[in-house]
Formats: C-alpha cells, structure tokens, sequence
C-alpha cells in the first residue's frame, strides 16, 4: 500500500495528495501517469503525476466527480491507497521550442503544470492560461506563475482574472506575439475549441486526451482513441496527441458510453459512503506498505 503523506483542499471537490512512492518519484516525467486502486474490488483510475518531490513522495490532484473520485477525496494523510502503478504513458516531449502557450482548464491545470515546468526548464519562454468557470475553481495559480514568463487567468462568470474564455486569451496572445506550440488541457470542449483556434495559423498544439482508462498498458482497449484516422491507445500511445489530428467527436462518445452505470455507482455510493471508506481503510491494513 502506499501511505498518504498529505492530504488537503485546493478547491471544493478538488483535493491534493502527497503519496510515499519513492519508485515513482524517481522514474517519472512530466505528462506521465499513474492509475490507482483504493481496495481489491475497486475501479482502476488514471491520475496524471502532478510532481514528486526528493523525499519519495508524487502528488496527485483530484477532482470528485464520480464514485471513486469522491471515495479517494474522503482520505486523508494517514490513511493509504492499496494500489498504485506507474509511471505510465508516454512523457512530454520537451525541446527548446521557442514561445510555449499553456493553457489549463479547471482541474486540467494539474495535468499541465509539470510539463509547464519542464518547458520551462529547458529554456522556453512559456505562456500560461488559466481558465475556471469562477474564483473557487482555480488551482495553482501561484505555481504556474512561478514557472511562466507571463500569467493569464480567466473565469467564466468574471469573478477574477480576465471575464472570459481561454481560447479568447490564446487569440489574443497569438496576435501580439509569435507562438511555436501549445499545449491545452482540461474539458473536452475546451481541448477542441483551442485546437480550432490554432489550426488555421498552423501552429503546434498537444492535448492531453482523459479517455476511460482500464489496466493503462493497452490489453483492454479502453482508453481507444481515433487520431490521424487509425485507432490508438491513449494509455500507451498517449495520453498526449497532436490536437489537429484527434477525433473529438469520437471521443466524447466514448466518454459518455458508461455514463449511466457510473450514475448509479455514484448514487450508491452517496447513500452510504462509510461503507467504502471503512473497506479502503480494511483493505490497506492487510497489506504490507510499498515504498
């Protein structure tokens, strides 16, 4: 198992953890995954590495939205995940680009941040974006402008930062200054209207595709993805695509297939939460820690 070293909020429902996994820690890169399971029975996650740090520890940022989400969001440092397997995925590709836009929506902004910080690292001039429907929602605001040569933030309902959408930011940012590359992450619709905006000037842009994701080693063929027109497999080919070249359509359908059983699960899991929190702390108990 793998102990919670610390545990807190960042915004409602959306919650950092540092995790003991010093194997991890030191292997993984930027863009880079994990996928979690709370006990024996549980559901497979795949939760983007936000960072890791010297003493063995990797950060996790997650957003409640379903059944297992809100279940992890309800431990805190102390208690510990039964299993957690990584790193996963393709890392980003990191070269001296020239000028990067990063662009982060809502919980994306994790996904973007270490990549942002490798951009950044090796020389880049890098723009960042921050997008949230209202004030409450943005994260690490204060980190990406550590790491960005210029920091823009928008929200939705004009609650702070510019009133307004990202992609309205990016056009502006486009037309005042040349852009080698992109990367945009967060809400589907957001990754496809970006892409919209850069296709026509011809300019780079990644996305990081957040398709249903099984084992993460591409037996199942969950996380299948159409880009260029052939199948490929978002846990081992990705999870990181030219956004030019992906089929959005096909993969908001495929995101929505299971959407009523994880209604359910979730509806279930309201009724009685302690039952599956009481199991999480059961399972970990019976197995020796991992570091």
């Amino acid at each position: 198992m793998f102990p919670i070293v610390e545990a807190r909020f960042l915004a409602p429902d959306v919650k950092l953890f540092r995790l003991s996994s010093s194997r991890i820690a030191k292997k993984r890169q930027a863009g880079q995954f994990v996928i979690i399971r709370l006990h024996e029975d549980g559901e497979r996650i795949p939760l983007t590495i936000a960072g890791s740090a010297d003493d063995g520890t990797i950060t996790l940022i997650v957003q409640g939205i379903g059944k297992t989400t809100k279940l992890l969001n309800r431990l805190e440092a102390g208690d510990a995940i039964l299993d957690v397997v990584g790193p996963l995925g393709q890392a980003s590709e990191v070269e001296l680009f020239g000028t990067v836009v990063v662009i982060g929506g809502g919980v994306g902004t994790a996904i973007a941040y270490p990549t942002a910080v490798a951009l950044h690292q090796a020389g880049n001039r890098v723009i960042g974006i921050l997008g949230a429907r209202n004030r409450d929602l943005l994260i690490l605001e204060k980190e990406m402008g550590a790491v960005c040569d210029q920091l823009i933030v928008t929200t939705d309902d004009g609650s702070y930062g510019r009133h307004g959408l990202v992609t309205t930011a990016l056009a502006e940012v486009i037309a005042a200054e040349k852009v080698d590359r992109v990367l945009a992450i967060g809400p589907v619709p957001m990754m496809r209207a970006v892409a919209e905006v850069t296709r026509p000037l011809g300019i780079k842009t990644i996305v990081s595709l957040n398709s249903i994701m099984v084992d993460g080693t591409g037996m199942c063929g969950g996380c299948r993805v159409l880009v260029a027109g052939a199948a490929k497999f978002a846990c081992v080919d990705g999870p990181e695509f030219d956004a030019h070249e992906v089929d959005f359509t096909v993969l908001q359908q495929r995101n929505a297939m299971y959407r009523d059983a994880e209604a359910e699960s979730l509806r279930t899991f309201l009724a009685d939460p302690e039952k599956d929190l009481d199991r999480v702390r059961t399972s970990c108990q019976l197995h020796e820690v991992t570091p």
